[in-house]
């Protein structure tokens, strides 16, 4: 129990508020982890300053030991200190060194620590970046006045691939954008598998009613929503377990005694009367059987199954084509679908006989897209009158004109096709067709993932 609780605790941190802050976290320190690396490689990157390229601490030496050696070994010793990173050179004058003309008030001295290194004053140190240069293709300098006059120039040679300060602040940015991408990929494939599964699970409730509980996955926000999905799909399985064995005692109750009535009408000696009360017992008869068919109505519970639709509607017109009743097709010769066949061929085995009841040159055409299929029942007669496109849904309503007991059923028909395509996610709705009749359209959802046919 202890063991349980404990687990139970850590469980419930586990939640998308918690997620979101820790992405949050996470992206932020990762940021300003690329940051310091860039920053830490700046000097490689960018161009960096003089005190940064070494030049100095060389330069303090090599400078003391050429201003302790004769005049007319300086050039000779500057040469030999030079190396393939930097260039010394000795000038009697200042002239001699050729350098870029700068105006005095851009005069470019050496710093603090330059001068504390050398032991020369500000007069006697002057500092050129590759930028001082004409074009600013030049080079780092840095020129020192010896106590004779004379003058030493080290050279630095510059990078040309050295980044200015647009690149690297556009180089930061990418480095903070990329970071964040990283971060919050990770975390939002986290949260997105729990509510993929969760999404899959009430997908194959709604394709099939003895589906199994969705497995409690997720943060704790999630696991809840699967709780209360679950507990309605108990309820839900529960519910239509007791509906059916109603039903069935139902069925068995009434069918009694309305057998009865007909025994009992055999002894009637005026026939009219007889045949009146034979109606009334046929009548009901019907209307309990239809009732019973569409409240049971076993294709709901099918399994969905891929099948070929085209085939099945096909197959649904060589049935009223053996009648002597001709349906035209319009679409493709096959086309695999997921779904319920059977309940899809009561469907379309209701709108069929309909048209043909009703009006005349019945018609189908089947099409398909990526997000849907659908399919357009059609016939050639008087139509509906459109504030009765949703009224003929409604179980037991029917039309003035469908009322006589030839022709007209219960009307339970349409209210059990628009069940039927609800509940695979579709949608059935009616409409006048400008030349004249009705057209009844089915659409039906392409689950993710779907064989094409």
């Amino acid at each position: 129990m202890k063991g349980w609780f404990a687990g139970g605790c850590l469980r419930s941190r586990d939640t998308i508020t918690r997620w979101i802050a820790l992405t949050t976290l996470a992206a932020m320190l990762t940021a300003l982890g690329f940051n310091a690396l860039f920053t830490k490689l700046a000097g490689v990157w960018a161009y960096p300053p003089l005190s940064e390229i070494g030049l100095l601490d060389k330069t303090a030496l090599t400078t003391k030991l050429i201003e302790a050696s004769p005049r007319e070994m300086r050039e000779h010793l500057a040469a030999v200190a030079s190396d393939s990173n930097s260039n010394i050179t000795w000038h009697a004058t200042y002239e001699e060194m050729h350098l870029p003309s700068i105006p005095d008030d851009a005069q470019r001295t050496a710093t603090l620590q330059a001068q504390r290194l050398l032991n020369k004053s500000e007069q006697q140190l002057e500092v050129f970046q590759p930028s001082d240069w004409p074009q600013g293709n030049g080079h780092y300098a840095l020129v020192v006045q010896l106590t004779d006059g004379s003058w030493l120039m080290f050279s630095a040679v510059s990078r040309s691939w050295g980044l200015s300060e647009w690149p690297r602040t556009l180089i930061l940015i990418v480095l903070v954008l990329l970071s964040t991408m990283l971060v919050a990929l990770v975390a939002t494939r986290h949260l997105a598998r729990p509510l993929r599964h969760f999404a899959e699970g009430a997908r194959r409730f709604g394709v099939d009613f003895r589906a199994p509980p969705i497995e409690l996955v997720g943060p704790r926000e999630i696991r809840q929503a699967i709780l209360a999905f679950n507990a309605m799909q108990a309820q839900l399985q529960h519910f239509i377990k007791d509906r059916t064995q109603m039903l069935a005692a139902i069925s068995h109750d009434l069918r009694t005694p309305l057998t009865r009535m007909r025994l009992r009408g055999e002894f009637i000696d005026d026939p009219e009367q007889q045949q009146r009360l034979f109606r009334d017992v046929d009548e009901m008869q019907a209307m309990i059987n239809s009732s019973l068919e569409f409240f049971r109505d076993d294709a709901r519970l099918e399994p969905a199954t891929a099948f070929d639709l085209a085939e099945l509607l096909q197959t649904l017109i060589d049935d009223f084509r053996d009648q002597s009743i001709d349906i035209a097709y319009s679409g493709p010769p096959n086309l695999v679908y997921f779904g319920r066949p059977m309940g899809l061929k009561r469907v379309i085995s209701n709108l069929l006989e309909n048209a043909v009841k009703y009006a005349c040159e019945p018609a189908i055409e089947l099409s398909r897209d990526a997000q849907k299929v659908t399919i357009l029942v059609r016939d050639q007669g008087p139509g509906i009158p459109p504030e009765s496109y949703e009224q003929v849904f409604v179980p037991f309503y029917r039309l003035e004109g469908s009322r006589n007991k030839n022709t007209g059923g219960v009307g339970l028909g349409l209210s059990a096709a628009r069940a039927i395509v609800l509940e695979q996610g579709g949608a059935l709705t009616l409409s006048n067709r400008k030349s004249g009749g009705l057209e009844v359209r089915v659409v039906l959802p392409v689950l993710k993932g779907e064989n094409r046919g």
